[in-house]
């Protein structure tokens, strides 16, 4: 059994910064990648940023150069920074791990990007 929890998330106003985070826990053996994904009201579900286990990542682009995120390796954690955010970035954010051929995923944290 894997369970991943995430947390951070707010509401925050548009210029402002947030931090989201992620923990994997229970029978990890490896982490091919983890990933922040979100989803805004009446939309899919899309990908912000993902990190694979050597370290390569990938931005959506309507984030890139400002939004960071890393891992541990160690811990199996997540981090996304979230710099100069704007209102369009408000939505439900997930992190998703994928974990020997399956994927966890957390259960949703909530930000909010108010003009």
């Amino acid at each position: 059994q894997v369970q991943v929890v995430g947390s951070g998330g707010g509401l925050v106003q548009a210029g402002g910064s947030l931090r989201l985070s992620c923990a994997a826990s229970g029978s990890i053996f490896s982490i091919r990648a983890m990933g922040w994904y979100r989803q805004a009201p009446g939309k899919q579900r899309e990908l912000v940023a993902a990190v694979t286990a050597l370290g390569s990542t990938n931005y959506a682009d309507s984030v890139k150069g400002r939004f960071t995120i890393s891992r541990d390796n160690a811990k199996n954690t997540g981090n996304l920074q979230m710099n100069s955010l704007k209102p369009e970035d408000t939505a439900v954010y997930y992190c998703k791990f994928e974990i020997g051929s399956r994927d966890y995923w957390g259960q949703g944290t909530q930000v909010t990007v108010s003009s």
